[in-house]
């Protein structure tokens, strides 16, 4: 064997390839690891493309397919995400999709989990305005026909609106100037933001469960974008306006704004100060009605006036001052005859107060409760002294039959028997002993007297019968 240098490198002179080590994966492990590198490279990207198989679940998720003329990518919008949509996503909707891709791990299949989506060429709130008025359109909540008209005299008028804008000041200088005498009941809101259509919806029904406290409703905001105004196209402030059993004046934004909630409203004032106007227009009316008609009775006054003066300037003074004479003494004696009747009316009346004061008086004097206490009083008095004597003949008829009772039981007592000298004979059981044949020599027995008894011990007995005494005879008979 050839010596070899320990230190030097060992050669590999064979001719076979080296075997590589196979690495197997589970298939969840290789979905996953796929998903971790899919989501690390595309967290966050915005898909452009057509929706089509849109399918809501009960849950609130959304699931659908976007796609254009050569791809498609499965979407899922997660409930809490759906919520925030400002629009009702659709087939044949053309939107851009955020999201992040992922992987279903148990299908395999990669899909986009969107966080936000607009549609694209019109703005989400236009198109969440646009789909909310067609559907409520078809339902028939814009139709003419249910719509009511306004009171022509409100007593109280109940504002929804914010309390620090400028629509409330405006709504009650129109107010003031125009109907000071209408009561305005302001129900604090939140016309911008999440919170505001709840907040409107709530006011809406509690103004009409307070019965009798306002007459109609006025919804209210000043101007602002669209997405300002989205509060007042929300679905639950419409059908709140349209269930509402109180009329409803809706003036959201400026004369060029229009809301769902003008389309359901009862009446849409382009402005909150023209809802003032409008809600204190019979009034203004009658108003300018009186005005004018006080405008032309003064005129007319004035007309007389002038022609009294042209007619007494052309009587002579004497003859005016006769005549006002004669006038004044015709009034001053209309003016006693007046006092007379008065005088006489009012001594009349008092006469007949006077007579029925005393019919009254002679009445509570009848019906007076001491009479009739001290009446009864005496009924009572007499009641009972007849009772006491009905009582004592009770008693003494009561007591005459006792006595006689008790000399028919003194005389058919034993006792009395035994005071003539005669003696009571008991055996040991206490049974009276009335024949000799009940006794035995040795039994003891006890006689009582008429004054006490002694005991006895018998030594013989006789039981010959006493001299006239008949012993009866039995008869035995044979049982059948």
């Amino acid at each position: 064997m050839p010596w070899q240098n320990p230190s030097a490198p060992q050669l590999d002179f064979s001719f076979e390839e080296p075997r590589q080590l196979r690495r197997i994966w589970p298939v969840r492990e290789l979905v996953g690891q796929v998903r971790s590198l899919i989501e690390q490279e595309y967290g966050d990207v915005w898909v452009e493309g057509e929706i089509s198989n849109y399918r809501p679940a009960p849950s609130g998720h959304l699931y659908f397919t976007l796609k254009d003329a050569e791809a498609q990518l499965p979407i899922v919008l997660f409930r809490r995400q759906a919520m925030l949509l400002r629009f009702r996503p659709e087939d044949g909707l053309h939107v851009l999709v955020r999201g992040r891709v992922s992987v279903y791990e148990q299908r395999g299949q990669m899909q986009l989990v969107a966080e936000t989506m607009e549609p694209v060429g019109a703005g989400s709130l236009q198109l969440a305005f646009e789909q909310l008025k067609e559907r409520l359109k078809a339902e028939g909540l814009f139709e003419t026909a249910r719509k009511r008209s306004l009171p022509a005299f409100p007593r109280c008028v109940g504002i929804v609106t914010s309390p620090t804008g400028a629509v409330i000041r405006d709504f009650l200088n129109v107010v003031g100037r125009r109907h000071s005498g209408l009561n305005v009941l302001l129900y604090p809101v939140s016309v911008q933001g999440d919170s505001a259509p709840a907040e409107i919806e709530t006011a809406v029904h509690e103004l009409n469960a307070a019965t009798g406290l306002v007459d109609l409703i006025v919804v209210a905001r000043g101007g602002g974008s669209l997405e300002d105004l989205a509060a007042f196209n929300s679905e639950r402030v419409a059908r709140a306006i349209a269930s509402s059993r109180l009329p409803v004046v809706s003036a959201v934004g400026h004369e060029t704004d229009f809301t769902i909630a003008d389309f359901v409203a009862d009446l849409r004032a382009p402005t909150p100060s023209a809802a003032a106007e409008l809600v204190t227009e019979a009034q203004h009316k009658i108003a300018e009605r009186l005005a004018e008609q006080e405008h032309r009775l003064e005129r007319a006054v004035r007309f007389q006036l002038l022609n009294a003066r042209q007619r007494f300037s052309r009587v002579p003074v004497s003859r005016s001052e006769g005549r006002m004479t004669a006038i004044l003494h015709r009034l001053e004696q209309r003016l006693d005859d007046l006092a007379f009747r008065a005088e006489t009316a009012v001594r009349r009346l008092v006469r007949n107060c006077c007579d029925r004061v005393g019919d009254l008086s002679g009445a509570v004097l009848r019906h007076d409760p001491r009479q009739r206490l001290a009446h009864a009083g005496a009924h009572l008095a007499d009641f009972r002294a007849r009772l006491d004597r009905s009582v004592e003949r009770k008693i003494e008829a009561a007591a005459s039959r006792l006595r006689a009772l008790d000399a028919r039981l003194h005389s058919l007592s034993p006792l009395a028997v035994l005071d003539r000298g005669y003696a009571l004979v008991l055996n040991e059981q206490g049974g009276v002993v009335r024949s000799s044949d009940q006794l035995t020599a040795g039994d003891l027995v006890r006689t009582r007297l008429a004054q006490g008894s002694f005991a006895s011990r018998i030594e013989e007995v006789d039981r010959t019968p006493p001299a006239g005494h008949t012993v009866p005879r039995t008869t035995h008979k044979k049982a059948r």
